[in-house]
């Protein structure tokens, strides 16, 4: 619950992987955000069948009230993370295979101005060719539309909601033997009524 951005893409083999980290990494030192670096450069041995070593190259922040912002790749130049690899990395789950390149970040606490910073910051290093191939979705529309006005009203309304499903679970008890679900859906429903009204 909550806006989030969600983003997958792969390296463009002929940019510079250091130039990247570099570039991100004077941008979120501006803001004094937390950052880690990783390997700088990818191995030399370019295998192209899809397959990746255990290591993680490229950067990645955390801002404040938000969760960490991955610009990280494996070594076959897809974008993962390094808590990808580990769950996902060895997964013998066709299924899941594909989650190790499905990053999200939710930035609903962060607010405004830190969403549009990290959508900008996708949109200037797509600009710069950093990257051969990149899809990127957000609930607030801003990386479509560039509405400032659209993406607050967005915030607003999922903080909002928030607010009302927090305070429902804090008056609403759950009736005995009522399952969870049944207990959600009675929630809903009740929010669902008051918005209405």
């Amino acid at each position: 619950m909550g806006l989030s951005i969600h983003y997958e893409g792969s390296f463009n083999k002929n940019s510079v992987l250091s130039d990247l980290i570099t570039e991100v990494k004077e941008i979120v030192e501006t803001f004094k955000w937390d950052y880690k670096t990783y390997l700088k450069e990818f191995p030399e041995k370019k295998i192209d069948d899809g397959t990746y070593d255990d290591k993680i190259y490229g950067i990645s922040f955390t801002p404040p009230e938000c969760e960490t912002v991955s610009i990280c790749f494996l070594s076959n130049y897809r974008m993962s993370s390094g808590a990808h690899l580990k769950f996902f990395g060895n997964s013998k789950n066709q299924s899941e295979n594909k989650f190790l390149y499905m990053l999200s970040v939710k930035t609903q606490f962060a607010g405004v101005t830190i969403h549009k910073v990290i959508i900008e910051l996708f949109r200037y290093l797509l600009k710069r060719n950093y990257f051969s191939e990149f899809s990127l979705v957000e609930e607030g529309n801003y990386w479509e539309t560039g509405d400032e006005s659209l993406l607050e009203q967005k915030f607003k309304e999922n903080g909002d909601l928030i607010d009302h499903f927090s305070i429902a679970i804090e008056t609403i008890p759950i009736k005995q033997g009522e399952s969870f679900e049944i207990y959600f859906e009675r929630i809903i429903s009740r929010i669902d009524d008051r918005n209405k009204n």
